[in-house]
């Protein structure tokens, strides 16, 4: 027994398998990776660099059903069609996570992440996923506003970061189809400092179906 403690973290490939540590993929609370070293060069080019080899697992998604209705009541599903980015095509594993947010930045809803996106063409990354908002809309607070956060794997860093983000307030909830405008992070949940992504017209298209009983 003494032995195995005195090796217990000691990397020995012979014992009795290789144990060498792998490095694990982090991914970072919204806002977290801003505490990071920011390198500009890294969100324009070069997030592609690598092989594919050694890209990590892709993530799941955490999307949740629809909520059961309730008379007189209205639930939303978003429909996230599209991103358009100029650099779409380098962007790695991305997807977006959903969180619903008063006015202080505090979540309403649980917050959702989609799967991978579909594809990437052009200046766009398809989803095409649905998002079922956790929360008649009715129940929302004043002033309550639907956040949508970009984010990709940086496999320099071997994180996951927000590269961008919008969001769509209650008076934008109306069924159809809705671009909107992306802002640079980080997220600004309170929406007091926003600053637009580009001047170029590149947005978060969107499509809103209500259901009411």
């Amino acid at each position: 027994l003494s032995a195995v403690l005195k090796n217990i973290l000691t990397y020995n490939k012979e014992f009795p398998f290789d144990v060498q540590p792998v490095p694990l993929r982090k991914i970072l609370a919204p806002g977290e990776e801003e505490h990071l070293e920011f390198e500009e060069d890294d969100e324009e080019g070069g997030a592609g660099a690598g092989s594919p080899d050694s890209f990590p697992p892709r993530v799941p998604g955490t999307l949740l059903p629809r909520l059961p209705s309730e008379p007189g009541m209205t639930l939303l599903t978003i429909n996230i069609e599209k991103i358009g980015l100029k650099d779409a095509g380098q962007c790695i594993d991305p997807y977006i996570t959903v969180s619903v947010k008063d006015l202080n930045g505090i979540d309403l809803t649980p917050v959702q992440d989609t799967p991978v996106a579909l594809r990437k063409e052009d200046t766009y990354v398809h989803f095409n996923v649905d998002i079922e908002i956790q929360k008649h809309i009715e129940k929302l607070t004043k002033g309550a506003a639907i956040f949508f956060e970009f984010k990709h794997y940086k496999p320099k860093k071997r994180f996951t970061s927000t590269k961008c983000f919008a969001f769509m307030e209650m008076d934008e909830i109306k069924p159809g189809a809705i671009v909107i405008e992306l802002y640079k992070k980080p997220t600004d949940f309170k929406r007091k400092k926003l600053q637009l992504l580009t001047k170029k017209p590149l947005y978060l298209h969107l499509h809103q179906t209500l259901h009411k009983d």
